[in-house]
This record gives structure tokens, sequence and C-alpha cells, in this order.
């Protein structure tokens, strides 16, 4: 059994790393409530927007333009999303294995354009080619900050650097779930599904042009699925983060319970032996 000098040294420490996480889960919970409703409040027009791309594209007969076909280039482009810090349970590891357990998204064919430190560590220990780094804006992203990253890729996607794009984020669902998801933004296709006969026989008109038209609709569709995924992307990292200092606190308080029984068993058994001395001392001088 160990002394009760340890055990009174273990207890202070885990008293001490348990207020610490305790903190934490006040911080991640304040944080959560700002990010979520932010979440919840873009939400509808990043899906109404997801939508309305999918329905215009299905009504526009065969168009000929460079965001609707794959380029020539093999490469797989992908904007993976996590965080900056760690302590958040599985939330970044999770984002990261969407891409390193995926036999199709190897680190031959795939380019990163990153944001967030803690998948950037990972990644480059991984041997993949991080073409950007774009960590600063998870801390507080904004629109701007979607619509540069967006300009980024379409410029490269123009250039065929690669010939597919997507985007590896976390769904938030809710306080307790978090859904890490793959989605393709480029090249955008267009979707049929629930629409009848008569629907997919209305054509949609351009002016001035087609061309011109997705020259412009395109980039704000994909700025838009990047900023509505960085503000999902943060309200899951409070609330993984949130449910870690949770799950860390109560483990603390457990274990402080465990210690404070052995400290209570290693008291009673030094008194038990000091009492035994003292008699036994008595006895020999009597």
């Amino acid at each position: 059994m160990a002394s009760m000098s340890d055990i009174q040294r273990r207890k202070t420490s885990i008293q001490s790393t348990g207020q610490i996480t305790k903190a934490m889960k006040l911080v991640a919970t304040v944080k959560l409530q700002k990010a979520r409703t932010n979440a919840e409040n873009s939400k509808p027009y990043f899906d109404h927007m997801y939508e309305a791309v999918k329905n215009m594209l299905s009504r526009s007969g065969n168009l000929d333009h460079k965001y609707l076909k794959a380029g020539k280039s093999s490469k797989k482009a992908v904007i993976v999303i996590t965080s900056n810090r760690g302590l958040a349970g599985g939330y970044n590891s999770n984002v990261v294995k969407l891409l390193t357990n995926n036999p199709d998204f190897s680190n031959e064919q795939v380019v990163v354009y990153n944001v967030g430190r803690k998948g950037r560590e990972v990644f480059v220990r991984k041997g993949y080619d991080i073409r950007e780094d774009f960590s600063d804006v998870i801390n507080e992203p904004m629109y701007g900050d979607a619509m540069e990253i967006s300009k980024k890729v379409l410029s490269d996607f123009e250039n065929e650097e690669f010939g597919e794009l997507y985007i590896a984020y976390t769904v938030f669902k809710n306080t307790v779930s978090h859904i890490p998801s793959l989605i393709k933004l480029l090249p955008v296709s267009a979707e049929e599904e629930g629409m009848d006969e008569d629907e997919k026989l209305v054509l949609m008109n351009y002016e001035p042009c087609a061309e011109e038209a997705l020259d412009i609709i395109i980039p704000k569709y994909v700025s838009s699925l990047i900023y509505g995924a960085l503000m999902e992307s943060v309200a899951s990292e409070n609330g993984a983060r949130m449910q870690a200092m949770d799950s860390a606190t109560s483990n603390a308080e457990d274990m402080l319970a465990d210690l404070s029984l052995l400290y209570n068993r290693a008291r009673q058994s030094s008194i038990t032996q000091e009492l035994t001395e003292i008699i036994a001392g008595a006895e020999a001088i009597s």
C-alpha cells in the first residue's frame, strides 16, 4: 500500500487537474452557446443555397462550364477543418480519419487546404501536401474568410492543379451529437432526385448568358458552403470540448473518492501499528 504522503500528493495533483477541467468546461459552455446560435441561425440559408443551386443546374440542360466538369488533373483537393487547440475528445481525429482511413484519399493523390493546426500536425506527419494553411480563420470565422478560401481553391481548380474539390468538417446536430462529414464541392453536379417529369422539362433561363451567370453564382455557392462548414465546426468543437472536460471532471472526482478511501485505510493502518508498538513497549517495561 502506498504511504499517506504519496496518496496525499496524488490527491492534491488530481484536485488541481479537476479544477482546471471544470474551468475549461465552463469556458467551453459559454463559447458553445454563442457558436450554436450562430450555426443554427446560418444553417437554413446554406441548406437552401445548396438545394437551390442543385435544383437550378438540374433544370439547365447540358451546360459546358468550367465548374461543372472535372479537371484534367487526377488529384483531389480537400478543405479540412479542425481546431487550433486540443482537449476536445475525438473531434480532431474523427475529421482527420475521413482522409487517412480512406483509400481514395491517400497522401499521393490529395492536396490539403488546411484550417486548424491540429489537423495540420497530423497531415504533415503522414506526408500530405499542405497547399495552403488558413488556421487563424477558425478562431473567429467570418464570411470574408470563407470568400478568401473560396477564391484560392477556385483559382487552383481553374489552373487544373486538381480535378475535384471536397470539404471535410464536423456537422453540428446538437450539443452531444457531432458528425464528421466529407462532401464534394467541385465539380458541381445536378441532382434530379424528388423531381417529377414535368419539373425536369422546365428549363432554366439565364440572363445575359449561362456562363456569365454561373461565373457569379458558383463562387458564391462555394463560399457559402465553406462558411457554413466553418460555423458548424466551431460549434462542434466547443460541444466536444465541453463533453470532454465534463468527463474529465467526473473521472477526477471518482479518482479522488478512491484515493480518499485508500488514504483512510492507510491512516487507520498507521494508527493501529502505532498503538501496537505502544502496547508492546508498555508490556516490555512491565
